[in-house]
């Protein structure tokens, strides 16, 4: 099989190149600059030219995407979200389809369902659709649409959504709080009892390489993870035994750290350190027979043991 992968230079794709590679594939890695090995590909738009990148392909993987604003507000931001990730990932599998590719994975976000979810009930997939930001709202528009040219047209689309991404390298808060447990610095997150679901990026990758070639993946949308859902002091305190230190937590009330991070304009960081956002990969597991093949605990390990300088890029959950 021969897969094209975009975004292949970033966390995610770095990891999913080696991947594939290694199950025997035939990989054709595409990244903004054409670097170690790299085939350059155009920015995201409806006007990019895919077709050198995808003859003789079979599959795709789409990884790119606009994850941060720029320096972009409001509707403006929300326009450049759509082009990107909705209007160019519709034209690169109009594209795809052209150039006689038989299956379209695209990795969107759990971040499609909202920013949260209750301690009763972990999201699914059928559960409604209501993301809350520029970013989730572009995802959702291109898992739509996707769904509705491969409904006309035989292509064959699978939806993958992650939530958080974790793995060697990987960067963002997840990478903050992993030095902080490492430096020993004492941590406020001794109270909170939140419940938070993980991906892996060897979990993750396992899952992408299935829905590859599994005859029972076509026109569906899955979510994935760890399988073990934790609480931000949980999580903390696994760090410290990844990295050999016992975790240093002070039990600080949650309304008081949610209060202090909202008066400093972090609100989006209380949602995601203190508040719940579980999955349920029943559905992964029934049509897919999947089963992580990582524990949290030895994702976090691989973290623990790969340098923790310089930050590198990660999937927005």
């Amino acid at each position: 099989m021969s897969v094209l992968v975009t975004g292949a230079s970033g966390f995610v794709g770095r990891g999913l190149t080696a991947a594939l590679a290694g199950r025997g594939m035939s990989v054709r890695p595409a990244s903004r600059q054409a670097s170690e090995g790299h085939l350059a590909m155009a920015p995201l738009s409806t006007q990019a030219d895919w077709r050198p990148l995808l003859a003789g392909c079979d599959a795709v993987v789409h990884l790119a995407a606009r994850v941060h604003h720029r320096g972009e507000r409001g509707d403006a931001a929300e326009a450049l979200y759509a082009e990107e990730n909705a209007a160019a990932t519709l034209a690169l599998a109009r594209q795809s389809l052209e150039q006689g590719v038989r299956r379209f994975v695209f990795v969107s976000s759990v971040k499609v369902h909202g920013d949260r979810s209750t301690r009763e009930k972990p999201l699914r997939e059928d559960d409604p659709l209501a993301p809350e930001d520029a970013y989730g709202r572009s995802k959702l528009a291109a898992e739509r649409q996707l769904f509705e040219f491969g409904d006309k047209t035989g292509l064959e689309i699978v939806v993958v959504r992650p939530p958080l991404v974790h793995g060697p390298g990987v960067g963002a808060n997840f990478r903050s709080l992993m030095q902080a447990v490492t430096r020993g610095m004492p941590l406020p997150f001794g109270a909170v009892d939140n419940r938070r679901s993980l991906v892996g990026l060897d979990n993750l990758c396992d899952f992408l390489a299935l829905t590859l070639i599994h005859p029972a993946a076509p026109g569906e949308a899955f979510l994935v993870s760890d399988g073990e859902d934790v609480s931000t002091a949980r999580l903390v305190r696994l760090m410290g035994d990844a990295v050999g230190r016992e975790a240093r937590l002070m039990p600080v009330p949650k309304g008081v750290l949610s209060a202090g991070l909202h008066a400093i304009g972090r609100g989006g960081m209380a949602t995601r350190l203190l508040g719940d956002l579980q999955v349920d990969i029943g559905k992964a597991q029934r049509h897919l027979g999947w089963v992580p093949p990582v524990s949290l605990f030895d994702g976090l390990r691989q973290v623990a043991s790969a340098p923790l300088g310089a930050a590198d890029g990660s999937r927005r959950a």
